[in-house]
């Protein structure tokens, strides 16, 4: 008998806070845990305030959200998955939904479009990008597409991108122009930044 019980969150932190976010089924997405949030938010600390936030990959947009509860001006997400989406904008809809943006599809179809958006805004964007893990089914050259859709990326565009990845993924020194700073362990789960 399959368990229909929705699955959510809470926003940890902001003018948000304890709002509660719906999550997509495991089966599309998975949510990034607590533990990788909150050290992530510990590392932006203050930086995040006034900035704009690219969620690649977003599902329930947790990451985003979290941002803009933060003080975060604009969040800007992509995601493909249909059901996610979905969810995603019930999530925005709390929130505020004039400082978010949804680009719709397959992320490295649409990365083109997010440049040109993030130019005509003229900001440097944290970018944060949380791939699914590659040993889902057709999903095993997720990490190469990633990695060359990072160093896609004009250096003037970014301040800073953080990878959500598996534990076990040895990733790069440097993507493009982009050198790794920062790389924290969490069990199965890994952050790695590069400015």
């Amino acid at each position: 008998m399959k368990n229909n019980r929705t699955i959510t969150k809470k926003i940890i932190a902001g003018k948000f806070k304890g709002k509660t976010l719906k999550l997509p089924s495991k089966e599309t997405t998975r949510s990034s845990k607590a533990i990788v949030v909150e050290s992530f938010f510990n590392t932006l600390q203050f930086d995040v305030i006034d900035s704009v936030l690219v969620e690649v990959f977003s599902g329930s947009g947790s990451i985003g959200l979290e941002a803009l509860s933060r003080g975060a001006k604009k969040i800007i997400f992509m995601e493909k998955d249909r059901d996610a989406i979905k969810i995603l904008r019930e999530n925005i809809a709390q929130t505020d939904p004039s400082s978010c943006e949804v680009f719709e599809g397959d992320s490295f179809s649409n990365i083109a479009q997010v440049k040109k958006r993030l130019a005509a805004l003229g900001e440097s964007a944290f970018v944060y990008v949380d791939p699914p893990f590659s040993y889902r089914e057709g999903m095993e050259e997720i990490y190469d597409k990633t990695i060359d859709m990072i160093a896609s990326f004009p250096l003037h565009m970014v301040t800073l991108v953080i990878i959500e990845h598996m534990s076990t993924l040895e990733l790069p020194d440097s993507i493009g122009s982009f050198n790794r700073i920062k790389f924290k362990r969490f069990g199965k789960t890994s952050l790695t930044y590069y400015a």
